[in-house]
C-alpha cells in the first residue's frame, strides 16, 4: 500500500503554504500523478487537492480569456468564447486522451503532465535521465518511435505528451504563477525547459509556485485557426506531430501567422523562424515547404523516428493550406 498524507486546498495561498512541506506534490484531476504513483515513479509524502480552486473562464479588460487553473479540459473545449476565439484550442483539447479523463483533467494538470517516454514508465528495467538524472538514457539506441527531432539532448529525447499546451503556445498563452516571493507570468513558450544536461527539470516554476490562471490575449489571428494530430490510431493516442496553426490572410498574402507543432521535441514547439519566413508571402507549396524545412534544419533524427521529419512537412503544408483558404 502506498500511504501519503491527503489534504485539501481551500484557496491559492492555502495551497502555497501546504505545498511548501518536503515532499507534497499538487493534485488536479490524477490523470497523469496517479498513474506514476501506482507504477512505482512517483513518490509524493503528500498530495494537496486543488480542484476546489479558480475554475473559471471570463473575458479579460482587453478581450481575452483568463482561465483559472482547475478548470477542467472538457469545459475548456465546450465553452462557447472559446470555440468561437480559439477554435485552435478547442480542436486541440479534444485531439487528446478520452472524454472520461479530459472530464477529470484540468488546464494546470496539463501543463504539468510528464512524459509518456516508455522507458521513463519503465523503473524496473530501464535506464531514464529524466527519472533517475546520471543513470543513462535507454532510448537513444531502443526504441524512440515517438521521442522527439527537435530540441533533445543526449541525456533525454523524450517528448512532451500534450495537445492542449501545443495549442496554448501558438496563441500566445500566459501562465500566472504565484510563489513565496509574489506573483509573475510567464510566457507558455518558455515555461517548459528543453533537456539538456538537467532533463529532471521539466519547467520553470520555482518551489512552492504554483499555476493560478493561463491567460489568452485576444488577436484576429486566432479566429481563423486549426488544430490536426497524426498518431498510429484514431484514438487515446499521443501525437506522432502535430502542427497547431492560426492564419489571417490579406489578399492571397499571409497577413499574420501563428504556428506550433507537438509530439516532435521536449516542450511544445513554437515555429518562429518558419513563421518569419511565411509573414507576407503568398500560401504555396513552395513556401510553405521552404518555411517547414527551415524550421527543422537543426532537427536530428534517431534510427527509428526519421520518419517524423516528412510526416511533419506534409502535415504543416496541409494545416496552412487548409487555414489559408485552399484546399488541404
Amino acid at each position: 500500500m502506498i500511504r501519503f498524507d491527503y489534504r485539501r486546498a481551500s484557496s491559492s495561498d492555502d495551497a502555497m503554504t501546504l505545498i511548501a512541506q518536503p515532499g507534497y506534490r499538487l493534485l488536479g484531476g490524477g490523470t497523469n500523478l496517479v498513474d506514476l504513483m501506482r507504477k512505482g515513479i512517483e513518490h509524493p509524502l503528500g498530495l494537496v487537492d486543488v480542484t476546489a480552486l479558480s475554475d473559471t473562464i471570463e473575458e479579460t479588460a482587453t478581450g481575452g480569456l483568463m482561465i483559472g487553473a482547475a478548470t477542467r479540459n472538457s469545459a475548456l473545449a465546450a465553452h462557447d468564447l472559446v470555440r468561437e476565439r480559439y477554435p485552435l484550442l478547442s480542436r486541440a483539447v479534444l485531439a487528446g486522451a478520452s472524454g472520461q479523463i479530459r472530464n477529470m483533467a484540468t488546464m494546470a494538470g496539463n501543463l504539468m503532465q510528464r512524459t509518456r517516454c516508455a522507458y521513463f514508465n519503465d523503473q524496473a528495467g530501464s535506464r531514464c535521465n529524466k527519472r533517475q538524472p546520471g543513470s543513462g538514457c535507454d532510448a537513444a539506441q531502443g526504441f524512440n518511435r515517438y521521442n522527439a527531432i527537435l530540441g533533445a539532448s543526449n541525456m533525454c529525447s523524450a517528448t512532451h505528451p500534450s495537445d492542449m499546451c501545443v495549442a496554448l503556445a501558438a496563441l500566445d498563452a500566459r501562465v500566472h504563477l504565484l510563489g513565496p516571493v509574489g506573483e509573475r507570468v510567464v510566457a507558455m513558450v518558455d515555461f517548459h525547459r528543453l533537456p539538456g544536461d538537467r532533463p529532471d527539470l521539466e519547467t520553470v516554476l520555482e518551489a512552492g509556485e504554483i499555476i493560478t490562471a493561463i491567460e489568452l490575449p485576444v488577436a484576429p489571428v486566432f479566429t481563423r485557426s486549426i488544430y490536426r494530430k497524426v498518431r498510429d490510431r484514431a484514438s487515446y493516442a499521443f501525437a506522432l506531430v502535430s502542427v497547431g496553426v492560426a492564419v489571417r490572410m490579406e489578399g492571397e498574402t499571409i497577413g499574420d501567422l501563428r504556428l506550433a507543432f507537438g509530439g516532435i521535441a521536449p516542450k511544445p514547439w513554437r515555429a518562429f523562424r518558419a513563421e518569419e519566413i511565411l509573414q507576407g508571402s503568398r500560401a504555396t507549396q513552395a513556401a510553405i515547404d521552404a518555411a517547414v524545412e527551415a524550421e527543422l534544419a537543426a532537427a536530428v533524427p534517431l534510427a527509428g523516428n526519421a520518419f517524423k521529419v516528412e510526416l511533419l512537412k506534409r502535415t504543416a503544408r496541409a494545416v496552412i493550406t487548409e487555414a489559408a483558404g485552399g484546399q488541404s
